[in-house]
């Protein structure tokens, strides 16, 4: 189509302005970076000192699931905090409704870490913490898709899917951050030091994190994609009915599709520290240092397939992407095994990692672009917190309960069921690459 009258072009420029690409770096990474912190934060609380803070009266095997309990508060609340973000972020702005999730996952967070325990407060410490988990999850809720929202749609058309991978990269980077904490936390203090007062310093000191991302994000101007549908009077009355309506096959196709990528990272992680320490002969501190490691290679593949998704389509990523992990599925069960099995378990964790990399990083484009503006916060965000459901909420558990009955085996064919889902989701999406982001 040819250009149109001057006047237009110069106000579409002008409504097109970005903000610099080092600050759209820093407030799309910091989000996700604290989400991913903070869930490890808790998991790790969760599966070692809150039984002991939280529920001293019961048994020791009935006081770690009440905890793992709380941990799957969350999980409850994210869906939910979507829900609420996607509105506001589709009705009112990309940057007020990021800075409004990232405060509330920053209190709930510290208020965790000042939480008096059972001697203290009794019942009520336990309904605290539920609480402050629940609040927790609804700011992480809306976290993921705007924060995705703010790099892609500040991205040039030919580098979405890099952009899109800035907010990725905060995953291996909270991970890192907070396992890494942990340690030197386990390396300088005693047990009885740890539970009275070490496993508090990470919540805490994920307030350091969020007053930086507070301040980056109020740096942000509002996305120029959002600008220009104001402009253009284009932002839905009710984005929540419109995405329902009109976009429910691209948030099942979506939820789907990243499914697998969370089912795979809660294997990589939480489930094989476990299986690791209990079945393997490896000490705790020794899969943390070997998780740390095999992170580095998750980050470094996440950046080559998102410029890879950039170059070929993200379809074709993504498809090569699960057949990696199906194929991954089968064949690790013949190399986790063993008493103390580092090139085994090496294999395990950086080979999965690559292989998750090559799914984590374009799926960050894919999802924003199966919708319109009008309501692409909502149905990115749905889609996402729907997949953590899917693919996270009960996978640490179903993978032990499989070892148990059938043997490790039974853990690589439930992924590889994951990868044939996303597969086949995968199949019936259109590739949008070219799509035009502007609608």
């Amino acid at each position: 189509m040819e250009t149109q009258p001057s006047a237009l072009t110069a106000t579409t420029t002008k409504t097109m302005e970005r903000d610099p690409v080092k600050t759209v770096i820093l407030a799309s990474m910091i989000g996700t970076a604290i989400e991913f912190f903070d869930f490890y934060a808790y998991g790790t609380a969760a599966a070692t000192y809150f039984p002991k803070v939280f529920f001293p009266e019961v048994t020791p095997t009935i006081a770690m699931i009440l905890s793992l309990l709380t941990f799957g508060v969350a999980f409850v609340a994210r869906p939910l905090g979507s829900l609420i973000f996607g509105h506001f972020g589709d009705k009112l702005g990309r940057k007020r409704t990021l800075v409004v999730s990232l405060l509330i996952m920053g209190i709930s967070t510290v208020l965790i870490g000042v939480l008096p325990g059972f001697a203290t407060l009794g019942m009520a410490s336990i309904a605290l913490l539920c609480l402050c988990r629940f609040i927790q999850g609804i700011g992480l809720g809306g976290e993921w898709s705007g924060a995705v929202l703010v790099a892609t749609e500040n991205a040039p058309k030919n580098k979405r899917a890099l952009f899109g991978a800035f907010p990725e990269l905060g995953a291996p980077i909270g991970f890192f951050l907070c396992n890494g904490l942990y340690y030197m936390l386990e390396s300088n203090l005693t047990a009885s030091q740890m539970q009275a007062f070490g496993w508090r310093i990470p919540f805490l000191a994920s307030a350091v994190l969020v007053i930086i991302g507070l301040w980056i994000r109020h740096r942000l101007s509002e996305t120029p994609l959002f600008r220009l549908a104001q402009k253009e009077n284009t932002v839905a009355k009710a984005p929540l009915a419109k995405v329902f309506k009109e976009n429910w096959r691209q948030v099942l196709q979506g939820t789907l599709t990243m499914s697998v990528s969370y089912t795979f990272f809660f294997l990589l992680s939480t489930w094989s520290l476990s299986y690791a320490t209990t079945e393997l002969g490896f000490a705790n501190k020794e899969w943390l240092l070997m998780l740390m490691g095999s992170i580095v290679a998750f980050a470094a593949m996440i950046l080559y397939s998102s410029l890879m998704a950039d170059k070929f389509g993200r379809k074709k990523v993504l498809l090569l992407g699960t057949v990696l992990i199906a194929a991954f599925a089968m064949i690790f069960p013949f190399f986790l095994n063993g008493s103390h099995n580092v090139a085994g378990g090496l294999f395990f964790l950086v080979v999965g990692f690559l292989a998750m990399g090559v799914v984590y990083g374009p799926v960050a484009a894919l999802l924003p672009e199966l919708f319109p503006t009008s309501t692409r916060y909502s149905g990115a965000g749905i889609a996402y917190n729907a997949s953590v459901i899917v693919g996270a909420a009960f996978a640490p558990t179903l993978a032990s309960w499989l070892v148990d009955q059938w043997g490790i085996h039974a853990v690589g064919f439930y992924l590889a069921v994951m990868a044939l889902v996303a597969f086949l989701a995968l199949l019936t999406t259109k590739e949008t690459k070219e799509m035009d982001y502007t609608k």
